[in-house]
């Protein structure tokens, strides 16, 4: 297995890697939207932070050596269900492939963010 690191996203917060690559397929850590620069979560509603979070997903699978249109599989966690469409905007726009994906809604998200995303891709 390899860990994969990169500053233009933001470092994990715990003991964990932002994603391992093993054998053909790259598993990312779930992604809040914090911007990589500030340290900061970004500010504005399900909209903007779900592009920041997306962002983030997309610089760790370039470091990792793949693209949005590689993902097999998302999950994506949403403090509130009310802003599933909104949230389906914006993922619609990065992950053009329409990989395979589960989404739901929990009770809290780390640093009581609107929404997580986690990616299963395919290398090469």
């Amino acid at each position: 297995m390899k860990t994969v690191s990169t500053t233009k996203a933001p470092a994990a917060i715990g003991p964990y890697s932002q994603a391992v690559i093993t054998g053909s397929l790259v598993f990312t850590s779930g992604q809040i939207p914090i911007d990589p620069v500030t340290g900061n979560i970004v500010e504005g509603g399900i909209r903007e932070q779900a592009r920041q979070v997306m962002m983030n997903l997309g610089e760790v699978l370039k470091e990792a050596g793949c693209t949005y249109e590689q993902a097999v599989k998302t999950t994506c966690f949403l403090a509130d269900m009310e802003d599933f469409a909104a949230f389906n905007e914006v993922y619609a726009e990065y992950f053009t492939g329409r990989p395979a994906r589960s989404c739901v809604a929990v009770k809290t998200l780390p640093k009581d963010v609107l929404c997580e995303v986690e990616v299963i891709a395919a290398l090469g």
